[in-house]
């Protein structure tokens, strides 16, 4: 009898009432609604896939941008620009750009403070780029990244940092809350005694769309710790930032 309730059990995670067959998308989603976790457009979702169910959820992908190009009475048959575009743009979605929500987390090696550094570390600019969560359409800006450590700080490589900033990035975001996911990120990687984040962006759902101004940019900032408390340090971060107006 125990044998038999062992067998019964779906061996992927997937709910028992997901038949065979199904969208390899809805077992995912059951699978997260079972485990009552959110899946917002800038959530990871990467623990809940299966092995190799990427892969099939970029041809699940294809196959429903190719009803999108079909609907906007495109003929991908005949015309050769278009006969390999529902294949491209879910490559574009699921393995590029939207990357950062299906992946897991780049592994960071950390270090700790062996030199007990407690000088004002600056990092950028890092080039980030995103899509808007409303229209899809690109975010394109650069990233600063100021550092207060103490000795119980952990220290991380450089690049980490840009490495940490494009897997929050490569999801839908808004800029506002894309900001403090990144800051939460590496508050939780390194524990500095200070942390503070400055990102300008290009939201081309403004300049290619809308009011159509290819010259208007959003600014965000994020200070916390030391930066929030001290405002010499805070003035000190901001004039490091080279060109950021340009």
């Amino acid at each position: 009898m125990k044998n038999q309730e062992k067998t019964a059990k779906p061996s992927s995670g997937t709910p028992a009432n997901i038949e065979e067959g199904t969208p390899v998308s809805v077992k995912i989603r059951e699978r997260l609604l079972a485990a009552k976790q959110r899946f917002y457009a800038n959530d990871n979702i990467a623990d809940y896939l299966q092995p190799g169910e990427l892969e099939q959820l970029f041809d699940e992908v294809t196959d429903k941008m190719q009803g999108v190009l079909d609907s906007l009475v495109i003929d991908t048959a005949n015309d050769h620009n278009t006969s390999d575009t529902a294949r491209r743009v879910a490559k574009l979605y699921v393995k590029e750009v939207f990357a950062g929500r299906y992946v897991k987390p780049p592994e960071i090696t950390e270090f700790p403070n062996a030199e007990a550094l407690n000088e004002l570390m600056l990092v950028g600019p890092i080039t980030v780029r995103s899509a808007c969560s409303h229209h899809l359409c690109p975010i394109i800006g650069k990233l600063w990244i100021g550092i207060m450590p103490n000795k119980k700080t952990n220290v991380i490589g450089l690049s980490k940092y840009a490495r940490l900033a494009e897997w929050v990035m490569g999801r839908p975001q808004i800029q506002e809350e894309a900001v403090v996911q990144l800051a939460d990120l590496i508050q939780q990687k390194t524990q500095p005694d200070g942390l503070a984040l400055v990102m300008q962006a290009t939201h081309y759902c403004m300049a290619w769309r809308g009011v159509k101004d290819l010259n208007s940019r959003m600014i965000n900032s994020i200070m916390r710790g030391s930066f929030l408390r001290n405002s010499d340090l805070r003035k000190e971060f901001l004039s490091l930032i080279p060109g950021k107006d340009d």
